[in-house]
């Protein structure tokens, strides 16, 4: 492979550069991410009715062999959810939500794993509980529910501006995903107007300026994530997918991408959830190589894999 080749990968990265974002690992080290490479988020589900594989740890013995499993495979952050935001879904109380989640939390800091710990909530008081036990990246699954009055879940706290900043410092990473409504509300508001990438864009950055106040020191710390398949029809999640470049190049921040085994690869294969690994890894390779800095997956080793090849295949030799 040409060296041209392999400048024009670094150079698509550079051009969209940030400050190096740092995040404490379990085991008390460092992770950066800086923009000149994409990690891993391996997803610990704990939920029984998610769309993939709800329902499949069913104590917290086994959640914990999973987590470690994951790392093992390369994975260099642990996501942690117990809520489905699949379509549909019924959203929890939070202490529904805390009864799933803290036989695993109280126990997943006290591994010591290479790995940052994320909770993926959209809850205020789950994401206070999980950062006194250790965890460092909040992942918020609809981030309007922390700062908006009028949403069609009764459930949502609103929190004012101090409790924001609060909450969020706490956090080294802050995960803002785009995203509309609810799960029971969200396949209904899929009308984007001309421009779907320039109206993710705007607001998630609106949605971003809303939680921090425009705080340099929160905004420092935000990641985003387009939100492939939230209030997004399979058209417009491949769309995104393939402007993943034009999106971090517009946002100035870290990016997560999660295209593991979602709907829109089963409408391409006519496959279950269960059944969509060659896709979904090759969505994260894809995602890698247009200048992701994390992807979520379910499959850690044959994502690894994956980006380990494309990487080679890009640059003309392994490098990751």
């Amino acid at each position: 492979m040409s060296t041209d080749i392999h400048h024009a990968a670094k150079s698509l990265r550079a051009a969209a550069s940030f400050a190096p974002l740092r995040m404490m690992r379990s085991d008390g080290n460092t992770l950066t991410l800086d923009g000149q490479r994409c990690v891993v988020m391996g997803i610990v589900n704990l939920t029984p009715d998610s769309f993939s594989d709800g329902g499949r740890l069913h104590c917290a013995k086994d959640a914990l062999a999973h987590a470690e499993r994951l790392v093992a495979e390369g994975a260099e952050i642990l996501d942690v959810g117990a809520e489905s935001t699949r379509p549909g879904a019924r959203l929890l109380s939070v202490e529904e939500e805390w009864h799933r989640l803290f036989p695993v939390v109280r126990e997943l800091p006290s591994l010591g794993l290479p790995a940052v710990l994320s909770i993926d909530t959209r809850h205020a008081e789950i994401a206070r509980r999980v950062h006194a036990l250790g965890f460092r990246l909040l992942n918020l699954a609809f981030p309007q529910h922390l700062f908006s009055e009028t949403l069609d879940d009764p459930q949502a706290a609103a929190l004012d501006r101090a409790q924001r900043h609060t909450l969020l410092a706490g956090f080294d990473g802050i995960v803002v995903m785009h995203s509309r409504g609810t799960p029971a509300t969200m396949r209904e508001r899929t009308e984007y107007g001309g421009d779907l990438c320039q109206t993710v864009e705007a607001e998630l950055s609106l949605a971003a300026r809303m939680l921090t106040d425009d705080s340099l020191s929160l905004s420092d710390r935000i990641l985003y994530d387009p939100g492939l398949g939230f209030a997004k029809t399979v058209e417009q999640s491949l769309a995104l997918l393939r402007m993943t470049d034009r999106l971090r190049r517009s946002l100035r921040r870290p990016l997560l991408v999660g295209a593991s085994r979602k709907s829109m690869w089963g409408a391409l294969t006519d496959k279950p959830a269960q059944d969509r690994l060659i896709p979904s890894v090759m969505g994260a390779a894809f995602a890698a190589q247009n200048g992701a800095d994390i992807v979520r997956v379910h499959d850690v080793a044959e994502t690894k894999q994956a980006l380990l090849v494309a990487d080679a295949l890009q640059s003309g030799g392994p490098g990751r």
